[in-house]
């Protein structure tokens, strides 16, 4: 088993994710999903934009906590436009990234109707090259290429663009269903023709117009092991994503160990199931959309009975009525929620009730300079995220004051 291709998760909820309609995160918000994304196990995290001005301090911040070994083994990976423009702003403003995804469309709709004739089939397959090669040149360590509406491109066309990467460096393909609109059974043959044709690991993102996403996922990861080659699943966090969503990094990993037939894929084992129901909360939160009573593993009513019939067969035995854990997402133990006084860190707080609301978290401070210095972060983290700061937030400011600094601070 050890030979055999495995099946990778790269989260994109800090690019993808963050480009949902009318929801936002914060820079810190940001950070915390790479955070809880690593304890996760999760591969990569697509964590940004790099030439977005207003990432600038988030990303750079973000790779000092990788030189630190706190975000460690995840990769962290800036998207861009495959243009070698962008490549060259990208390692201007981040000199320290490793990781990139090069993005470009591939369809003719795209091509026609996107582009309006600003490029054609040859001038996208040059930009693409270009763009790879000044990647490489700078110091990038592995390049995905995002062929954008792929499952609307024409195979021929794909197939091409592919060799020319690949010839390129690059060390992955990304295919996308931009408008989810591939089916299983359509995305395993289009992946497993393109895999054969050219041998390079493919990554699929796909999104949920149709109510697919997790189910062609799965069937493109399986594609391309079953053609030789490792397969990456791009997920975000409860489902996220522009208009239906992308597939949930959670549904996708539970299909992947329990789905029928399933079995003789290999998931990356780095993958920590356990640490679900925390990320998934704390995304509900920081994104502030509830997490829908029937969300598979992590619903209030994923491990639910009430019939009769159910309850009498779950309470015998789970297998009866359950297919996995709760225990292994993660799940189970009280949630305690104070009643009584509650002092809160907010953007007005005095040096009293900051100390309390610490002592409580059992984070000592060596003098009161150190604190009142935390307590003027915390200030600005609650404006920042426009919302109460959660534990782990207080915690992240208070061990890491000066990144903290950092990910608030932006240069217009």
């Amino acid at each position: 088993m050890s030979n055999r291709p495995k099946i990778y998760i790269i989260d994109v909820t800090n690019r993808d994710g963050v480009q949902t309609s009318r929801i936002c995160l914060s820079k810190l918000q940001k950070t915390m999903i790479n955070l809880y994304l690593n304890e996760m196990g999760v591969y990569q995290s697509e964590f940004g934009f790099p030439i977005t001005r207003h990432e600038t301090n988030y990303l750079n911040a973000n790779l000092e906590l990788v030189k630190k070994g706190v975000l460690s083994p995840m990769k962290l990976e800036g998207w861009l436009r495959a243009t070698a423009g962008d490549v060259k702003t990208a390692f201007k403003l981040v000199p320290q990234i490793k990781h990139l995804n090069l993005s470009i469309s591939t369809s003719d709709q795209m091509i026609v109707h996107k582009f309006k004739g600003k490029l054609d089939h040859q001038s996208i397959v040059k930009e693409m090259n270009e763009a790879v090669k000044e990647a490489k040149r700078l110091g990038a360590e592995s390049i995905g290429v995002n062929a954008e509406d792929a499952s609307r491109t024409k195979m021929e066309y794909l197939i091409e663009f592919a060799r020319a990467a690949k010839n390129a460096g690059a060390s992955r393909i990304r295919y996308c269903d931009t408008l989810g609109f591939d089916t299983p059974f359509s995305i395993y043959e289009r992946v497993k023709l393109l895999v054969k044709s050219v041998a390079i690991p493919m990554e699929v993102h796909c999104h949920n117009d149709l109510g697919l996403v997790v189910a062609n996922s799965i069937a493109g990861a399986r594609a391309a092991n079953d053609s030789g080659v490792d397969a990456y699943i791009n997920t975000c966090i409860n489902g996220m994503g522009e208009r239906a969503g992308n597939a949930d990094l959670v549904s996708v990993i539970l299909a992947i160990k329990y789905g029928s037939g399933m079995q003789d894929y290999s998931l990356d084992e780095k993958i920590n199931l356990k640490a679900a129901w925390k990320i998934c909360k704390y995304a509900s939160y920081a994104f502030g959309v509830p997490i829908p009573i029937n969300q598979p593993g992590i619903g209030a009513n994923a491990f639910a009975h009430e019939s009769g019939i159910h309850a009498d067969g779950a309470l015998k035995d789970r297998r009866n009525y359950e297919l996995y854990d709760f225990e292994e997402l993660g799940r189970g133990e009280p949630e305690i929620i104070e009643t009584g006084r509650k002092i809160t860190a907010g953007e007005y707080s005095g040096i009293k009730g900051f100390r309390n609301v610490y002592e409580k978290l059992e984070v000592v401070f060596k003098d009161d300079a150190e604190a009142t210095e935390v307590l003027e972060l915390v200030r600005y983290a609650n404006v920042h995220n426009q919302k109460p700061l959660v534990d782990e937030e207080l915690k992240f400011i208070a061990k890491y004051p000066d990144i903290a600094r950092k990910i608030f601070t932006m240069a217009p």
